[in-house]
């Protein structure tokens, strides 16, 4: 790479975001020139399935790739991979990175992501501490997997969920903590905790919720997990699940607003009319939340995409994709929509020790999210009635034979 590169658009990060930025802006008819750096030596891939079929070694490294990479050399998109800046000169329109190179461009898109957040405990640092972001921070705990090792995962969030589901079927001896005294305590409610509690646990994983890790234990490498009440479990590995810290660190020191990730306004653009930012670093308005969030999902990384090219290529499109998340564990596809949040009465549709059921969240009598559990009918019906802020009759709908569509003409 030149010293001094200049492209008309850059995209920071190589990402889902980044990737349906590119794609996007070729699509939508864009002829300058493209690139995308990133940290990691390959191309952008998915990130979903590195806590599940990867890990369980159902999929190989090269079948995550978004796109073959001809398809950027066939797109005229510069893939700078392997690449990670450290610094941004706005007046210039110029990134440094930290092999000593400079990148200039014309309209910048930040798309960095996040990474994983770090224990700030005693022992943190010690090896067979893992955390699970990356292709190389799989391979590193695959390496480590060792017949028999006993797993300890920090962290009852989806992430720490499903590689304890993956781990059990590999016949791991797993351990969950949990600081909260439910799982999924922020993004779900107490009905759908406790039935991830029950399922995991049915399978021999030993959840311990209200759970405060005080150190971890160690000569160089990790034997054990201390707890608050001075409880010690013993651990071979240890996953730290709690959660990613937007990576903003470089916009923030260059001037522009980062409060909880960068801000921006409903076509993505941040404070500098040159600079965009898109996916789980981009703290923007959203309309289902009923302020700025940011989400960390696959669904906002791509619509975000779109809406930033769109904005690119002039085209006025405000940013009003409605949330949507999944999560497998086990034999349970959970598939949510909405955002559950702020929301004053619950409707339990279905049995939780059925096949399948749903939690209706309400606020003010409409429909603002739901989470159903292998109940995909549900799932794809709901999206209208959330779009659409229909008011529920909760008996009907607590009802699973009434087809959630039918409520819309409530």
């Amino acid at each position: 790479m030149e010293q001094a590169d200049r492209y008309d658009i850059v995209i920071a990060g190589a990402g889902q975001a980044a990737a349906q930025c590119a794609q996007s802006l070729r699509q939508g008819g864009f002829t300058g020139t493209i690139a995308l750096i990133g940290d990691e030596d390959c191309g952008p891939y998915e990130r979903p399935p590195l806590s599940k079929e990867y890990l369980a070694g159902k999929r190989e490294a090269a079948r995550l790739l978004l796109r073959k990479p001809d398809y950027w050399t066939d797109k005229g998109v510069a893939l700078l991979t392997g690449r990670r800046i450290i610094g941004l000169d706005r007046a210039a329109h110029s990134l440094t990175l930290a092999d000593g190179g400079q990148v200039g461009y014309g309209k910048l898109v930040w798309a960095t992501g996040g990474r994983p957040r770090p224990l700030s405990c005693p022992g943190a640092g010690l090896a067979g501490v893992h955390a699970i972001r990356s292709i190389a921070d799989i391979d590193g705990l695959k390496a480590d997997l060792v017949p028999g090792a006993r797993v300890v995962i920090i962290g009852g969030g989806y992430i720490g969920l499903e590689t304890a589901a993956v781990l059990r079927g590999l016949d791991y001896a797993v351990t969950v903590l949990e600081a909260q005294e439910r799982l999924l305590a922020r993004v779900t409610s107490p009905p759908v905790s406790a039935f991830f509690a029950g399922l995991h646990r049915g399978q021999g994983v030993d959840l311990r919720l209200s759970a405060q890790v005080a150190a971890l234990l160690g000569d160089g490498r990790v034997t054990g997990v201390s707890l608050s009440d001075g409880t010690e479990i013993p651990a071979d590995i240890v996953i730290v699940g709690i959660g990613i810290l937007p990576n903003v660190e470089v916009l923030a020191a260059a001037g522009l607003p980062c409060p909880n990730g960068v801000a921006v306004d409903a076509l993505c653009h941040t404070d500098d009319p040159d600079i965009l930012a898109i996916g789980d670093c981009a703290l923007h308005p959203n309309a289902f939340a009923g302020r700025a969030i940011r989400l960390e999902s696959v669904q906002n990384a791509v619509d975000q995409g779109k809406c930033a090219a769109d904005t690119l290529l002039g085209l006025e499109k405000p940013y009003t994709a409605l949330p949507w998340f999944w999560s497998d564990q086990y034999q349970v596809k959970m598939q949510a929509v909405g955002l559950a949040i702020d929301y004053d009465q619950l409707v339990l549709r279905g049995d939780p020790a059925g096949a399948g059921f749903s939690v209706l969240y309400l606020r003010g009598g409409r429909l603002a999210a739901i989470d159903c559990l292998n109940s995909p009918r549900d799932f794809i019906q709901a999206k209208a009635l959330i779009t659409g802020g229909t008011k529920v009759d909760t008996a009907r709908a607590a009802d699973p034979a009434v087809q959630l569509k039918e409520l819309a003409s409530v």
